[in-house]
């Protein structure tokens, strides 16, 4: 999901942004059609100096987030003490060890204020004492049910029992949610990058290879012998008698498999009159 774009899709997709027309940028900015036009085409390369400073100024960023040298549009000179960082933070950063654009995305994401928050509170221990208070007014009234019945359990107890809030059981729900529905929601924005993993069609092709197999009409050592191939993504009429031979020895020395398949789940290919063995007289 890490792109990076072109000069070329810089330039045109900053102009969409602002829904200009061609014309309507050569007019505002004092720039020919043609050129523009130029500028934005995947086999054109060649971009004055000059038209990289207008475009730049018109647009309000920098040239060399025009140029492909950074990714940062409207703030390059930004100091770090305005960024709020730590020393260790920064190092973090400029290791570029993960994904900054994923990075970028939960930050701007609308819930990632309420989750800080959410990890402030847990943190900071700013809930403890509500909690504490909670769960003890919880407790002393179960031992007081506890004490007019002997000591039996019932209903009601085991209730206040169980309504006596664990924090880091609760936090640990509060802050999982929070992160599991901004990561979601940036998933669903890059579904359709030609960047992502394919994992899931992938999945897709293994699962519709074992429903193939499982509905297989044919003996069983044969409908055994391509679900177990199936499994492993491996197409069963691709592969040939010696190559199937080979893999259930391999097969064999599992320690897991409770009836392992025999060799005559891939039958011998007909072979015409002439090959193999010679008929007796």
């Amino acid at each position: 999901m890490q792109i990076k774009l072109t000069i070329q899709e810089r330039l045109k997709d900053l102009r969409v942004e602002r829904g200009l027309t061609l014309e309507q940028l050569a007019e505002q900015t004092g720039l020919s059609k043609s050129a523009l036009g130029k500028y934005e085409s995947d086999d054109f390369k060649d971009i004055s100096p000059f038209s990289i400073v207008t475009l730049a100024k018109f647009y309000g960023v920098s040239t060399d987030y025009l140029l492909g040298m950074t990714e940062t549009k409207n703030h390059p000179d930004t100091e770090l003490d305005a960024l709020h960082l730590s020393d260790d933070a920064i190092e973090v950063l400029k290791a570029g060890q993960f994904s900054h654009r994923l990075l970028s995305e939960m930050l701007c994401h609308k819930d990632f204020q309420r989750m800080m928050l959410d990890a402030e509170i847990y943190v900071d221990r700013i809930a403890d004492m509500r909690i504490n208070d909670m769960n003890a007014m919880l407790e002393a009234v179960r031992k007081m049910a506890l004490m007019k019945q002997d000591g039996q359990d019932d209903l009601s107890t085991r209730t206040l029992e169980l309504a006596q809030v664990r924090e880091d059981d609760y936090f640990g729900h509060v802050l999982a949610d929070d992160l599991k529905g901004i990561l979601r929601d940036i998933r669903e924005e890059h579904s359709t990058d030609t960047t992502t993993a394919d994992t899931p069609s992938i999945a897709e092709k293994v699962q519709s290879q074992l429903r193939d197999a499982m509905n297989f009409e044919g003996s069983d050592a044969e409908k055994q012998a391509r679900i177990y191939l199936a499994t492993f993504g491996i197409d069963y009429d691709a592969i040939t008698k010696e190559q199937f031979v080979n893999i259930i020895d391999v097969l064999k020395l599992s320690k897991y498999m409770k009836s392992p398949i025999n060799q005559r789940g891939k039958a011998r290919p007909y072979q015409p009159h002439g090959k193999g063995k010679r008929k007796r007289k």
